[in-house]
């Protein structure tokens, strides 16, 4: 039965997909928020954008995301860092709570650094993350962690509206632990009604069989993969913050079980040369 459900799920995702794929169009939205591991992304899964592409050399982004679930909350403050309009370099902590019973908290350290590759409608990355996990626990919690992946995004439209779909495929590594499972990903990024949100709000959703982060927090892939759905909303539409990048998160992580947590976010970007 978990098999069926997640196969069903991903055969959804690739019929939004492929519906995109066949009503592509040269306009894209192209807009660039965070995901919750401070790489330029949709949640759980990166993009194959970057922070600042094609306009700028050198660009900054400064995000906060907070994961609440059942009271408890994980905070995870990012920076990220655009050059040359084709690499991405950034790092998070994500602050969680006490996991272990001690008096320590479950600090974990995220490090990212994305490669792109620009195509006329489509953007292809190689990025890579290291994890340092439990770094501020006793020694017997603390490991490292690290993933490699190639991701695709294209413009396109859903529903008669713009939108942008991503796919994502990668190994995570484990320090003591092997073995041969692929991560997957898969979403999209929808404006919607454009006529009558001026462009202001998307739609976003992904998939995957892989977390935020090896030991995430509310958005945790473990068992059958994670869905997390919501809206971004970009207030850079606005005619005096139109040099600038903010974007206000809201959405709910694992949706489709037990374990789906809240989330609000606010990415701040500023265009340097």
């Amino acid at each position: 039965m978990k098999t069926l459900k997640i196969a069903g799920i991903v055969f959804f995702f690739i019929v939004l997909a492929e519906t995109g794929l066949k009503a592509q169009s040269n306009g894209n939205n192209n807009f660039k928020g965070m995901s919750l591991n401070g790489s330029t992304g949709l949640y759980s899964i990166p993009t194959a954008r970057i922070g600042c592409e094609k306009t700028r050399d050198i660009g900054f982004d400064l995000g906060y995301h907070a994961i609440i679930q059942k009271g408890r909350a994980s905070n995870i403050p990012k920076v990220a860092l655009s050059l040359f309009k084709w690499v991405e370099l950034s790092a998070a902590f994500d602050i969680q709570p006490d996991r272990f019973h001690t008096q320590d908290r479950g600090t974990d350290f995220i490090g990212s650094a994305k490669i792109q590759f620009p195509l006329k409608n489509t953007a292809l990355a190689l990025g890579g993350n290291f994890e340092a996990l439990n770094m501020w626990n006793t020694r017997e919690y603390r490991y490292s962690a690290g993933q490699i992946y190639a991701a695709v995004s294209y413009a396109g439209q859903l529903f008669n509206v713009p939108a942008e779909t991503t796919f994502v495929l990668g190994k995570t590594f484990r320090e003591n632990s092997l073995n041969w499972d692929l991560d997957f990903g898969i979403g999209f990024d929808l404006i919607i009604f454009p006529k009558v949100f001026k462009r202001y709000v998307h739609w976003i959703t992904d998939f995957s069989n892989f977390s935020y982060s090896v030991e995430a927090f509310g958005a945790d892939a473990w068992g059958r993969g994670v869905i997390n759905t919501g809206i971004r909303v970009d207030l850079s539409q606005i005619s005096v913050l139109n040099k600038f990048k903010l974007a206000i998160d809201v959405l709910v992580t694992d949706i489709f079980d037990k374990n789906r947590a809240f989330s609000v976010g606010l990415v701040f970007g500023i265009p340097v040369l």
